[in-house]
């Protein structure tokens, strides 16, 4: 199990460094989609497959969709389609495929070995979680939620098309001069 867990985690880590290297958002999108099933192959290596499941439908699911939907806001026009269509290369996206290839031979390697020893499981009560999660951090948890909402809000306003609106008493004006 030792291997799988070393597997993931250069995957893991190669697709992250290939995100920040990464010029165009979309092939950076493309390799933090790997890199959130690598560090969710981690979690399933290790024994956890809530976790790892919860890996790939809070973030990779998710939050991409969120990134994915702020990029397609500010590529607006008919050339950043066709710049698009430049980027979907094979070149592109034969990258993230190997590594998802890899990370699916893993995924099939643990489920046809079995038998692995799962974490240790303990019990823990409901109201528990959420003071473990953000005890004293809970307005910084808020701020950053506001923040991200800001950015949103941020990024519609940067990639909505400028028009030239005028009150109806300046538009009289200008028809009349």
């Amino acid at each position: 199990m030792n291997y799988l867990f070393y597997i993931s985690s250069i995957v893991a880590i190669a697709a992250t460094v290939m995100v920040i290297t990464r010029h165009q958002p979309v092939h950076a999108l493309l390799y933090l989609v790997v890199s959130f099933l690598g560090v969710a192959m981690i979690f399933l290596s290790l024994g956890a497959p809530f976790v790892a499941t919860l890996e790939i439908i809070l973030y990779a699911g998710a939050i991409i969709v969120l990134f994915i939907f702020v990029v397609m806001m500010l590529n607006l026009g008919r050339e950043s389609a066709i710049q698009e269509r430049q980027w979907m290369q094979p070149k592109t996206w034969i990258g993230p495929s190997i590594l998802t290839a890899i990370l699916l031979g893993e995924l099939l390697v643990l489920l046809t070995m079995g038998g692995s020893a799962p974490m240790p499981q303990q019990t823990v009560d409901l109201k528990k979680i959420p003071l473990s999660l953000y005890g004293e951090y809970v307005i910084a948890v808020e701020l950053t939620g506001f923040l991200l909402m800001a950015g949103i809000v941020g990024a519609a306003h940067i990639g909505r098309h400028k028009k030239k609106y005028l009150h109806r008493f300046l538009k009289q004006e200008e028809e009349a001069v």
